[in-house]
């Protein structure tokens, strides 16, 4: 998966140690209330659309520019749903991040849903019945987004 510019000069300095990332993940919910996903290209699995902040970048608008580029779909983030700390990932290449996860509650606006770069395999709509085997803690992201309460989850 490309990383942003500003990681891969981080890279050349600190080399494969951990890297603490601001990164978003989005429950991006159509009309009939089904998720949008996308198959991971670098590890195969289903997953929220997510991805790393650019410096200065606002976490909601960098969400939206991610699930665009990745599924061409137009998004509106709506709400935080909950933040917290997720890693270490380890990526194939051997880099190590740990990350600072803002997730958002999302509604689908337009665009037909489609892979749309190289970071994913597939791309599409499931109802909530249909899930496929997702990765760690996406699950619960989808559980809490669409919870009535809308609170927002963290750790103490």
């Amino acid at each position: 998966m490309p990383a942003p510019e500003y990681v891969l000069k981080l890279r050349k300095k600190i080399g494969n140690d951990p890297l603490w990332v601001p990164g978003v993940r989005g429950v991006v919910v159509d009309d009939a209330g089904r998720i949008l996903l996308a198959q991971r290209a670098d590890n195969r699995q289903w997953a929220l659309v997510s991805g790393m902040l650019d410096p200065g970048e606002q976490p909601a608008r960098g969400l939206v520019r991610e699930i665009f580029e990745e599924t061409a779909v137009v998004a509106e983030a709506e709400r935080v749903v909950s933040v917290g700390a997720v890693g270490p990932v380890t990526y194939p290449n051997g880099d190590v991040c740990e990350f600072l996860d803002v997730v958002f509650l999302c509604r689908y606006v337009s665009g037909e849903a489609r892979v749309n770069d190289d970071e994913s395999l597939a791309v599409g709509w499931f109802s909530l019945d249909e899930l496929p085997e997702l990765m760690p803690g996406h699950l619960t992201s989808i559980r809490q987004a669409l919870a009535p309460s809308g609170a927002v989850h963290f750790e103490p």
